[in-house]
C-alpha cells in the first residue's frame, strides 16, 4: 500500500470518528475540544473526506503498474461480465470482443475499463457499487452515455462526447457510490 492510500485512509477515518462524536455515537472528550461552530466543524468534516478520498483515487490512478491486466471474467449467463476488487486495482481492456454490459464492484480498491474497441451493438448497461474506491471507464465516441448516481460523499464525472448519431447505441450507467467515484471518458 503507498504512502498516499494510508494517509487518505487516516483522513477518512479521523473524519468519521469526528462526525460520531458530535451525533454522540461516541464520547472522546478530547476529540469534541476542536470543535467550535457547527457549520465550521461539518465543513472540515467534509474536506478531510474529500482530501482523504482523492488521495485514495489519485494514489490509485497515476500509477499505472498497479494495474493488473485481467482477463475478461465472463458471468454465469455468459454475456455479462462481472468484477470485483479489494484493496487493489485491475484493468479490463476490450480488443474487439461483443460487450453485453457489466457489474463492477470496488471496494478499497479500483477499477479500470477500456471499451473503445469493444462492440456495442446495442444498448448496454453498466451496474457500478463502489465504497472507498473508484471506478474509471474508458468508452468509444461513438457511443452515447446515461448516467443515474446514487452517491454520498461520492460522485460521477462524465467527461464522455456524445455521439452525433442518433441511432448509436447507449450505455447506461447506475452508480452507488459510498465515499467513491466513478471517471467516464473516451
Amino acid at each position: 500500500m503507498k504512502p498516499r492510500t494510508i494517509i487518505g485512509i487516516i483522513f477518512i477515518v479521523a473524519s468519521l470518528l469526528k462526525l460520531a462524536t458530535i451525533w454522540g455515537f461516541i464520547h472522546w472528550s478530547w476529540f469534541a475540544l476542536v470543535s467550535e461552530q457547527p457549520w465550521t466543524t461539518y465543513f472540515c468534516i467534509f474536506v478531510m473526506l474529500y482530501v482523504g478520498v482523492s488521495l485514495i483515487i489519485e494514489s490509485y490512478r497515476c500509477d499505472p503498474d498497479q494495474w493488473l491486466q485481467r482477463p475478461l471474467p465472463i458471468g454465469e449467463d455468459g454475456k455479462r461480465i462481472c468484477c470485483s476488487v479489494h484493496y487493489g486495482g485491475d484493468e479490463y481492456v476490450y480488443h474487439g470482443e461483443t460487450f453485453h454490459g457489466a457489474r463492477l464492484d470496488a471496494f478499497c480498491g479500483g477499477i479500470r475499463m477500456d471499451l473503445r474497441e469493444a462492440v456495442i451493438t446495442e444498448d448496454e448497461e453498466i451496474d457500478i457499487h463502489t465504497f472507498c474506491g473508484g471506478i474509471e471507464l474508458i468508452v468509444s465516441p461513438h457511443v452515447n452515455v446515461v448516467v443515474k448516481s446514487r452517491s454520498f460523499i461520492g460522485g460521477i464525472g462524465n467527461h464522455a462526447t456524445h455521439s452525433a448519431d442518433p441511432k448509436a447505441p447507449t450505455l447506461h450507467i447506475v452508480a452507488s457510490n459510498f465515499l467513491g467515484g466513478v471517471d467516464i471518458k473516451n
